[in-house]
């Protein structure tokens, strides 16, 4: 099985934490759905990046991960 990656660009998810809260969020959620070659997501979350703003923020708390279409 491979090893996914983290949060943002495989940092520390404190440090993914607080990008994200900074508000580049919905910015590096797009690149990490584009990464993930997920582009529903990444159009989804540059489209519509308030609703993926809070849902990102509240998957990096529980999960320590992009879990919602990442």
């Amino acid at each position: 099985m491979a090893n996914r990656q983290k949060a943002y660009f495989g940092l520390d998810w404190i440090i993914s934490l607080i990008i994200h809260i900074v508000g580049l969020g919905w910015i590096c959620g797009t690149i990490v759905r584009i990464q993930r070659q997920n582009w529903l997501g990444a159009i989804l979350c540059f489209v519509f990046y308030p609703v993926f703003w809070i849902i990102d923020l509240i998957t990096l708390i529980m999960n320590k991960d992009l879990t919602v279409l990442a």
